[in-house]
């Protein structure tokens, strides 16, 4: 039976929601140390061009226990939220398997590892206590025919990379942001009406959008929302109806100049009616897959990564009562920013600094990028080391990426991360089949000069001609800010300034942001393609970029096959001269 509904339009100005929102109302009911014992979590604390890591993952089941992705420890963490001072469960997960994102559905405990695996607690087992050690085996692997479990993966953007056809054309690579936003349907299974259907269709421009619900089985309607936002409206996705029947949407708004990008859940009711928002606190926080999870009874939970631990935040809940617009001005804008690693605030970071570099332009550097993470390379005992390898000093990792973990002998894909390297595809090639080690995910150490690969901006370096390896610090003497972050192109880049540095590639279909990096957690060790919410990284302090020298800015890049060639190898932080411009002078 279709039932009828009232549409409830919520104006959501993007620079309000962080000073609406109450952030005393924000509770912390879980706090894990650093460390490796059962009650902590791995955390690889932040260095030059390394971001912060440590877990990426926050879940909830239907028992409302909420699951931590402790990926550096090889486990989950499972606890109940009301119980903070018990014993958490300890799900070890196979050594094969190595996730970067994780959902819990009922008995099925789901990772993201290139593709959907779910793991349950080996025969004789089970994870409804609390204060175990428990074994978890892989039952299945699900594959794109599962809608539901497809679509929970893609709400936080992990999802088979777009193909090489499409990312390499001109024509269709940005086509959603020319074009405007595109219908998407997504697939949740839900605490209280099952696997339901949710359709979000653009209405009048970019600010806003109509979600319409249905059930997968019987394809009754039982939501009908309108969510508008003072700006452009960045990912929308579908959450959760909860035990009371109340609707969940996670949206971002997101202002012309990237300047206070919110990131916020929607809260309705059963009837349709928007009661109010969560803010997500993402400003200072390092870069996260899942950090935001709903459990049954309707709570909000936030992961809030910190170099000593992470927390487990409640998120507070802001009534809107009957408001259609919210246009608070921003109380936080003029907060201080974070200390990058070196103990001062990022954008204090100031040089001077010429490159130089060979004629490049975007087609060369999406080609080079795709190189670099397409290469296929045989993995020997000499790349491979001594094993066990752990000779990573200050904290407990091997010093090899963890997607080469048992795989001598084989086949591999992808340039490996290497803390300090630099250099271009062939010199890797050259080195790798001479026998030099393969990575090195070390980055507390001084780099090692006997270690191949390359870190997160030797390979933006790489991938824009430079003939000199440019730190995230010294990108922005050779890169313009991109002011306006709709206008990113392929081959621009996200900067976060003594942090971490990501090449992008397209916008996608449900506008989220597909990048090239070179990561120690979001592509285990590799150089890898991958999605992330916009938001996300705008308030995590990623910078918009464009380099400077690229020789054709209009250049249409074909689907030809990728060209590896040389180029000369620098130093790392030693300047020369600049080709085609002359960057801005900054004192150190």
């Amino acid at each position: 039976m279709f039932r009828r509904f009232c549409w409830t339009w919520v104006f959501i100005a993007g620079a309000g929601i962080f000073a609406a929102a109450a952030h005393a109302e924000d509770t912390v009911v879980r706090s894990f140390a650093g460390g490796s014992a059962n009650s902590m979590v791995g955390i690889v604390p932040a260095s030059e061009d390394v971001e912060l890591g440590g877990p990426q993952a926050l879940s909830a089941n239907g028992q409302g226990n909420l699951f931590v992705l402790d990926q550096i420890n090889g486990r989950i963490l499972q606890f109940d939220p009301k119980q903070p001072n018990s014993a958490p469960d300890v799900l070890k997960m196979p050594k094969d398997v190595q996730p970067t994102d994780l959902v819990v559905h009922n008995d099925d405990i789901m990772v993201w590892d290139g593709g959907v695996r779910t793991l349950k607690a080996a025969a004789g087992q089970s994870t409804r206590g609390l204060g175990d050690e428990i074994q978890l085996e892989e039952v299945s692997s699900r594959g794109v025919d599962d809608q539901v479990a497809v679509s929970a993966f893609a709400q936080m953007g992990s999802q088979p990379p777009g193909s090489a056809t499409d990312l390499l054309d001109q024509n269709t690579r940005a086509a959603v942001i020319r074009q405007g936003r595109q219908p998407d349907r997504q697939y949740i299974a839900s605490r209280s009406k099952g696997s339901v259907i949710a359709d979000v269709i653009p209405d009048k421009g970019n600010s806003s959008v109509r979600i319409e619900i249905q059930t997968m089985v019987t394809n009754e309607s039982i939501g009908a929302l309108g969510l508008r936002v003072r700006d452009q409206l960045g990912t929308v996705e579908f959450l959760e109806i909860d035990n009371s029947e109340r609707f969940y949407v996670l949206a971002e708004d997101i202002p012309p100049t990237g300047k206070n990008a919110a990131t916020f859940v929607a809260r309705y009711a059963a009837n349709g009616r928007l009661e109010g928002i969560y803010e997500l606190p993402l400003e200072n926080t390092p870069l996260t897959r899942r950090f935001v999870t709903v459990s049954g009874d309707g709570d909000v939970y936030f992961l809030r990564t910190k170099p000593d631990g992470v927390e487990v935040v409640g998120v507070g809940f802001k009534p809107l009562g009957n408001v259609s617009v919210i246009d608070v001005r921003p109380s936080r804008a003029s907060a201080k920013p974070s200390p990058g690693p070196g103990g001062r605030p990022d954008n204090d970071v100031k040089f001077s600094a010429t490159a130089a570099v060979r004629p490049s332009n975007r087609q060369q550097a999406i080609e080079t990028a795709f190189a670099f993470e397409g290469v296929q390379w045989k993995l020997t005992q000499a790349n491979y080391g001594n094993d066990p390898d752990s000779q990573c000093s200050g904290f407990s990792r091997i010093r090899r990426p963890w997607y080469l973990q048992g795989k001598v002998n084989q086949e591999v894909r992808g340039v490996p991360y290497c803390w300090g390297c630099h250099g271009s595809l062939a010199n890797f090639r050259q080195r790798i089949d001479s026998g030099t080690l393969a990575g090195n995910v070390c980055t507390r150490n001084a780099p090692r000069p006997d270690v191949a690969g390359v870190d997160c901006s030797a390979f933006v370096s790489a991938a824009w001609g430079l003939s000199v390896h440019y730190t995230t610090a010294a990108i922005p003497a050779i890169a313009a800010p991109v002011s306006n972050p709709w206008d990113l192109k392929p081959g621009d880049a996200l900067n976060k300034p003594g942090s971490h540095v990501m090449l992008f590639l397209r916008f996608t279909p449900d506008r989220k942001a597909e990048v090239m990096e070179s990561s120690t957690g979001g592509c285990n060790g590799r150089v890898c393609r991958n999605v992330y919410p916009l938001a996300s990284l705008l308030a995590r302090g990623y910078n918009p970029v464009r380099f400077r020298a690229f020789a054709d800015d209009q250049a249409t890049v074909s689907a030809d096959a990728y060209q590896e060639d040389d180029a000369p190898t620098g130093r790392k932080s030693t300047p020369a001269k600049a080709a085609s411009n002359k960057p801005a002078t900054k004192k150190r």
